[in-house]
């Protein structure tokens, strides 16, 4: 135990110091930080009163952002429950009986949503990744991938998919999930990516994993229940959530980028020369 106390200890020394040098070429000014629409947020309260918020990507899957909009206005998802959670994987909810009708308005199985003929890529990662000639971000921050031909999501951490059945089947967006461990990036091009979390993780990564087949919780008690789902826009003016994302079409958002893919010391003394998209996500913030 004694070397990584005194690593730990060294690390702390050199705390105050870091702090008072000059700012980072890659700190953001004010005009980088763009405010996210009421409409594209998603506020999940859980039991106990936790919540998750989900920052919605109607630009990339906008037949299943309406339909997860209707789903919201229609109240559906309150009474749902989480009910898998899947260890270095997914937790996922919805209606674990499978037997809750959609309203009339929602398409039960919208056109496929996985990837486009357009790349809107604006940063370029320096290495090459294993799912895809380049990867980038979009200049509203989405985590992109293409090879050349096609352009999609990618599955980050905290990434909101819409489950579905075996094809031809695409998903209502009734059943969503997020990923909470290694980024499974095989799933790329073959669910649709409609969010990502940007707060509140916590009450999702952290629950029980469950004991049954994929992580699915075997007794009803095991669920954790949904008390509401509603679009920011649904609030009243004085409750809605103000979230910012930062711009990624600058020199500074660059330079972040930089510093991601080349960790400078105290503590880093090989720099690795790169970085995974899904270790670069593009910040996002309280509006201050």
């Amino acid at each position: 135990m004694l070397k990584p106390l005194l690593a730990l200890s060294a690390l702390a020394a050199a705390v105050p110091a870091l702090a008072q040098t000059a700012p980072s070429a890659a700190d953001a000014i004010a005009a980088d930080w763009q405010p996210i629409p009421d409409n594209e947020m998603l506020v999940m309260t859980l039991q106990g009163g936790h919540q998750v918020y989900i920052r919605l990507a109607p630009h990339y899957a906008p037949a299943h952002v309406t339909n997860i909009r209707k789903l919201a206005e229609a109240h559906w998802w309150d009474g749902t429950s989480v009910y898998r959670v899947q260890d270095n994987y997914v937790t996922q909810w919805g209606d674990a009986t499978e037997k809750k009708p959609l309203p009339p308005s929602v398409i039960a199985n919208p056109p496929a949503e996985y990837e486009w003929a357009r790349f809107d890529g604006v940063t370029s990662l320096a290495r090459t990744d294993p799912y895809a000639t380049k990867t980038s971000h979009s200049a509203d921050g989405w985590p992109l991938a293409t090879d050349g031909k096609a352009s999609w999501l990618t599955h980050c951490y905290g990434m909101v998919g819409v489950a579905r059945d075996l094809a031809p089947s695409t998903g209502s967006g009734a059943e969503l999930y997020t990923v909470i461990g290694h980024a499974p990036r095989h799933l790329d091009r073959n669910i649709a990516l409609v969010g990502r979390v940007v707060e509140g993780m916590q009450w999702l990564s952290s629950l029980p994993r469950g004991g049954g087949g994929l992580g699915v919780y075997e007794n009803e008690a095991e669920r954790l229940p949904i008390l509401s789902v509603r679009l920011a826009s649904q609030l009243p003016e004085d409750e809605r959530p103000r979230f910012q994302y930062r711009a990624t079409d600058n020199v500074r958002f660059a330079a972040w980028l930089g510093e991601r893919e080349n960790r400078k010391p105290p503590f880093f003394t090989v720099p690795a020369g790169g970085a995974d998209i899904c270790n670069a996500q593009a910040p996002i913030r309280r509006a201050p």
